[in-house]
């Protein structure tokens, strides 16, 4: 059983490269952030189930999407925030908690927003998304501002990192490999879970 995370860069001209990732793991769950689509546009990938929640903005930029495999039981949770996220409760084996979440590089995020979605998931979760935090944790040779939010987010809740310092992202102005794209979960889960990084921006985690 494999669930995906992707920072697919506008999910409208990516079809083709979603359909090798299913083809590829055929995942129980795809999150995928920054998929660049308004709230009147309608998302579909065949033989899944979808849920969006598109930025605020006035143009198309951010969002998130979960898509769940129409084969596994599931309930969508209504989550109270104002971040970009969404989450849902799925029966693999036994219940499980898989959130996508994106929070741009620019914007303000207050540690208590933070907080308040932990508090909102059910255990035992999994959290997969663009953070764009930096942290030698998890393969940064820095930490910036929202690295700190999420080392403390991990310390508060006692939350266990799956990501390891392989490369998620290419920042074509410095030319530098960077892991921004970060998969954590409770304790519970973690024996069960194989984290690998896939063509540099495809997290892929085997549910064991």
């Amino acid at each position: 059983m494999a669930f995906v995370s992707w920072n697919c860069h506008s999910f409208r001209n990516k079809s083709s490269e979603l359909k090798d990732i299913i083809n590829s793991y055929k995942p129980a769950c795809i999150a995928l952030q920054e998929t660049y689509i308004e709230d009147n546009y309608t998302v579909n990938i065949r033989d899944y189930s979808i849920f969006s929640n598109a930025s605020s903005s006035a143009r198309a930029s951010g969002g998130v999407v979960l898509a769940v495999a129409n084969d596994t039981p599931f309930t969508c949770l209504n989550l109270n925030t104002n971040l970009q996220v969404d989450a849902v409760r799925m029966h693999i084996k036994s219940l499980i908690t898989i959130c996508s979440l994106y929070l741009p590089p620019h914007q303000t995020i207050h540690q208590t927003e933070l907080n308040n979605l932990i508090s909102q998931l059910p255990s035992p979760f999994l959290i997969l998304g663009d953070l764009n935090g930096h942290s030698p944790l998890w393969g940064g040779t820095e930490t910036n501002s929202r690295g700190r939010q999420i080392e403390q987010l991990l310390a508060d809740h006692s939350i266990c990192l799956l990501s390891n310092d392989e490369k998620t992202h290419f920042h074509l102005p410095t030319q530098k490999f960077h892991s921004i794209d970060l998969a954590f979960c409770t304790p519970a889960l973690l024996p069960f879970l194989n984290l690998t990084v896939e063509a540099i921006s495809i997290i892929v985690i085997i549910f064991l």
